[in-house]
């Protein structure tokens, strides 16, 4: 199986190139959509986080006040680490569960789209990683024109992840973001193109159908050599 790391940024448009992706048939195990998961109520995440920040952080109905928590931990670097820390391994547990869904119903490549991809240190777990990359001033601009945010709260969100120009210097493969939609399309068909090329014999190896012809082979082996045994009248001891 091919696992293919998608990162960026807040605003950068990661989403889009995970959303084309999908509709171009190829699965997307999302980090964020796991991390919602994991902080509902009731959730092993959610009562950890609770116990930690108080029910201030909670709406009426229970679940977590997402938007005002946020801003909490944006602006504080270390209630920020607090919370990854609370949360890293029931959403790593949870990524790995999506990856071996898929790996069962036999995809050979899939991605991983991970906004912290290089800060929870997960980018040992894919190949080729892409990052969705725009300008520093673009970033905040898009960011404040979508969530209606001050410069100041866009600022913080920002500066709480790596910046885009170190993630960039440790990527296989560039999507520049700054232009159209029309430029990320015609960016996109060359990503597909390379992402989607036969797998390695590694890569193989570790698919569905790759583990299940080392089986079927193992078992033929086993066939054939106690065949050859019982016609040599060898007994094993």
């Amino acid at each position: 199986m091919r696992i293919v790391g998608l990162t960026g940024g807040i605003a950068s448009g990661k989403s889009t190139v995970s959303n084309l992706f999908k509709s171009h048939g190829i699965p997307v195990v999302d980090a964020d959509v796991v991390a919602r998961d994991v902080l509902k109520k009731g959730t092993g995440g959610w009562k950890k986080v609770v116990a930690a920040f108080g029910e201030d952080i909670l709406q009426a109905d229970g679940e977590v006040d997402r938007p005002r928590f946020g801003q909490i931990v944006f602006s504080d670097p270390a209630k920020r680490q607090l919370l990854n820390r609370l949360l890293a391994p029931y959403i790593s547990s949870g990524i790995f569960w999506e990856i071996a869904k898929l790996w069962l119903k036999g995809f050979k490549v899939i991605v991983l789209d991970v906004p912290l991809l290089f800060e929870a240190k997960m980018e040992k777990w894919t190949k080729p990683i892409a990052v969705v990359w725009v300008d520093p001033e673009t970033q905040l601009r898009r960011l404040m024109a979508r969530d209606g945010t001050s410069e100041e709260d866009a600022g913080n969100r920002i500066n709480a992840q790596m910046s885009l120009d170190l993630k960039r210097n440790k990527a296989d493969i560039v999507i520049d973001n700054t232009g159209s939609l029309e430029d990320l399309n015609e960016q996109f068909r060359k990503v597909l193109f390379e992402v989607t090329k036969p797998l390695t014999w590694n890569e193989f190896g570790l698919s569905r159908q790759g583990a299940l012809s080392v089986f079927v082979s193992v078992v033929i082996g086993v066939l054939i050599c106690r065949k050859i045994s019982s016609g040599n009248g060898f007994e094993p001891s």
